[in-house]
């Protein structure tokens, strides 16, 4: 079980494009959602999947537009040059290709919990988060939706057209702007989130069929799956770490315990992930140690305390390691720039 969520770096980046594209307060939204330039940029950038229920409600309030997933939909771009594309395009039809997307779909989400069910002539795409707060953000159903429609057409030239799409939140004053955009006749208040389309499609050949790159995708995707879950042992450590701290007995061999492996498994598999157990517990401290600076007024003892350290003197020489000041000008220049 994956506890903490994460979505992958490229749908805020899409996200971004489109606010940009649809003239939305871009500054304003990251202002208030803490989202930097740098953060966009990570390489291998996964977000909190949680995060959306806050994003969405940013947005909206920002935008002052109560159909703003959809407008931004609207101007989502093309998700192009991942993995996942190449396996569509690479397939040898639409449906190898889709059930290829299924299989890795947590590529693009740790919370994404995609279907294919055939009935009859038409098939049945279950497109459900597994999250309930998020799968009742209308406006994260919608733009999402309308990204995979916008993907779907592109792996296919153009003939891909859903034939419904159904949706779980509750139906607008008017559904007009959503038939516009879909294509397609659209239901609200449905037990799942659900797209239907021709069942001929999934035999429609790729132009781009390709056996020995197809190879090479599957292999790539593989190995990116099996990264995630060695940052799930991370995200799993600090979780405990958390636990921990302020009891002070913090150590491998404890956490392990708590995990249920055994220590000289817990190393390996941080070995594997490019970290180790001190370097996980230093950033954690440090991450910790500089929002209660920031974001508190608890006192340099309580934060002393909080983090896990023995002594004052302790944690103030392993605060001007990790980030180059004292904890009182760290806190101090966070108050001026705010």
């Amino acid at each position: 079980m994956i506890e903490n969520k994460t979505d992958a770096g490229v749908m805020i980046r899409l996200i971004h494009k489109a606010m940009l594209q649809h003239g939305v307060d871009v500054d304003e939204v990251f202002r208030r959602c803490g989202i930097t330039e740098e953060y966009l940029a990570q390489e291998q950038l996964r977000t909190p999947h949680e995060a959306q229920v806050f994003f969405w409600e940013v947005l909206e309030d920002v935008s002052q537009d109560p159909d703003i997933g959809l407008h931004l939909g609207e101007y989502l771009p093309v998700f192009k040059g991942q993995v996942l594309e190449y396996l569509f395009l690479s397939s040898p039809t639409f449906g190898d290709g889709i059930r290829r997307g299924i299989a890795y779909q947590r590529l693009l989400s740790d919370a994404a919990d995609m279907r294919l069910e055939i009935e009859g002539d038409m098939v049945c795409v279950t497109l459900n988060v597994a999250t309930p707060a998020v799968r009742q953000i209308r406006h994260f159903s919608e733009c999402f939706t309308l990204g995979l429609l916008k993907f779907l057409r592109f792996v296919t030239e153009g003939a891909f057209q859903p034939h419904r799409i159904d949706f779980e939140h509750r139906a607008p004053s008017s559904s007009q702007e959503h038939e516009r955009l879909f294509g397609a006749e659209v239901r609200f208040e449905q037990p799942s989130m659900r797209m239907w389309f021709d069942a001929g499609l999934l035999s429609l050949p790729s132009a781009h069929a390709e056996p020995e790159l197809l190879r090479l995708h599957e292999q790539l995707a593989s190995q990116q799956i099996a990264r995630l879950e060695l940052q799930d042992v991370v995200s799993q450590v600090r979780r405990v770490i958390a636990e921990l701290l302020e009891s002070g007995e913090v150590s491998l061999e404890v956490v392990a315990q708590r995990l249920n492996i055994k220590p000289r498994t817990l190393r390996t598999r941080l070995s594997e992930a490019n970290t180790n157990f001190n370097q996980v517990l230093a950033e954690f401290r440090c991450n910790l140690a500089k929002k209660l600076l920031a974001q508190t007024d608890e006192s340099i003892d309580e934060i002393v305390y909080l983090t896990g350290f023995s002594e004052p003197s302790t944690f103030y020489r392993a605060f001007r390691r990790w980030v180059g000041m004292t904890p009182v000008e760290y806190r101090r220049q966070k108050r001026n720039e705010s």
